[in-house]
């Protein structure tokens, strides 16, 4: 399990300047390592590779399965409870956002919602708190399931934009942030091999 910097790519891109990757580098420690997910280069946080394809092959079977439990961190403009209106949920309420996303194929590889041809979307939120100074709200979000680029889309799609997002975030909330902050802080799944469950967690830095 591997803790990916904000800014360095899951596996090698197009083109010679892009083969700088966290599986090209730890293929130099371990060779025979494979990839069993990816983040977004923009996303730093956890990132699991096995050591060798049968190992691969089970934990892409808890991935298949969406038995793998994951929890990010992100700082998104604005009041998020905000969307239930004044009377709508208190913080730590759990909540589900159900759009389909599909590609948006003249402005690849953005995605957009699409109720007509997107894929069935989910993720679970919960806002951790809201800090009127910034206008920003800190959130968790569990993806239930796994698209591209599926927790900046929901949240564009919220009215409320991960701080930092070149691709889907309006300028001025481009601005606010150095980096996209948004931190895969948790990874819950079974080993591959005991079945024993694994409780990864890696803090966000910000």
């Amino acid at each position: 399990v591997l803790n990916k910097p904000a800014g360095l790519l899951s596996v090698p891109g197009k083109g010679d300047g892009k083969q700088d990757c966290l599986s090209a580098r730890v293929q130099t420690l371990f060779p025979g390592a494979c990839v069993v997910h990816r983040l977004d280069m923009a996303t730093s946080g956890l990132m699991v590779m096995a050591l060798n394809p049968g190992t691969q092959r089970a934990l892409n079977r808890q991935f298949e399965l969406r038995t793998v439990r994951k929890r990010y961190i992100a700082v998104v403009h604005g009041d998020l409870n905000s969307v239930f209106g004044p009377d709508g949920g208190a913080v730590n309420t759990w909540r589900l956002i159900d759009l389909p996303i599909a590609v948006d194929w003249p402005n690849r590889p953005l995605r957009v919602i699409d109720a007509a041809h997107g894929k069935p979307s989910q993720t679970h939120w919960q806002a951790m708190g809201f800090d009127a100074a910034s206008n920003t709200t800190r959130v968790a979000l569990k993806p239930i399931t796994g698209r591209s680029h599926q927790l900046r889309v929901h949240m564009l799609a919220a009215g409320h934009p991960i701080l930092g997002d070149t691709l889907y975030a309006p300028a001025h909330v481009q601005v606010r942030a150095e980096r996209l902050l948004l931190h895969a802080e948790r990874l819950i799944f079974n080993h591959p091999h005991t079945e024993q469950q694994l409780v990864l967690s890696s803090p966000p830095p910000f």
